[in-house]
């Protein structure tokens, strides 16, 4: 059984969330308050959190980040119901793993979860085969989840992570956006090549001298992105 705290104010999406996840075997724990959220993510262990960006005392966006700073990196999903934060979470600034916009499906939002639980299992699973890898002074430790470039520490979200060490282990092989979908998020849902792009614009501005004339991640035409192999 899976252990996944909500942090949520509306009653109603509590209710609807919490017996859906209850389907799927999942055990859930609900605070209707950002600092109480924050108080149980920090001092409990969940596979999971759902959370809300707008809640009256403080906001998902603050208690992502501080969860980050203090090294929690439990997945993180969040929920924002307006527009103008898409890009924002899209972004992952924030460093959460993934986000849905109010009013969103049930089939996608167990979607979405089902992927987010998968992948830390994944993720767990192949941790000891898991190996350092270097490149042109950009280097990549999977276990300690540490980024550098000529020695000075690149600070990456949890999904600018995953999408660097997939690129660094596979040299040379070019990723659709739909396969980039699916193996670094867990998903396939058509509509959200924006995501993928997104995340591809943010990684290249944080370990690319210039963007003009990448030396790491390139562009193939016509399919999507790879690392490069010369």
């Amino acid at each position: 059984m899976k252990n996944i705290l909500i942090v949520e104010d509306d009653p109603s999406i509590i209710e609807l969330v919490d017996i859906h996840l209850a389907d799927i075997n999942c055990h859930t724990t609900k605070a209707n308050r950002g600092y109480d959220g924050l108080k149980l993510a920090a001092n409990n262990q969940y596979d999971l959190i759902i959370l809300d960006i707008m809640l009256p005392d403080i906001d998902g966006v603050e208690i992502c980040k501080q969860l980050r700073t203090q090294k929690n990196y439990t997945p993180i999903l969040m929920l924002t119901a307006r527009s103008e934060e898409i890009d924002k979470i899209i972004g992952l600034e924030t460093g959460a793993d993934d986000y849905l916009t109010k009013p969103f499906s049930i089939r996608e939002f167990i979607a979405r979860v089902k992927a987010i639980l998968r992948r830390t299992e994944i993720d767990h699973g192949a941790k000891q085969i898991n190996v350092s890898l270097t490149y042109g002074g950009l280097s990549i430790d999977p276990d300690k989840r540490k980024v550098t470039l000529a020695g000075i520490k690149v600070d990456l979200t949890p999904k600018e992570f995953d999408l660097l060490y997939l690129f660094m282990s596979n040299p040379g092989k070019s990723y659709s956006r739909d396969s980039l979908l699916k193996q670094v998020w867990g998903y396939e849902f058509s509509g959200y090549e924006h995501t993928v792009n997104s995340h591809i614009n943010r990684l290249r501005a944080k370990i690319e001298l210039d963007l003009a004339a990448p030396k790491y991640i390139l562009t193939t035409w016509g399919v999507g992105y790879r690392f490069t192999d010369i």
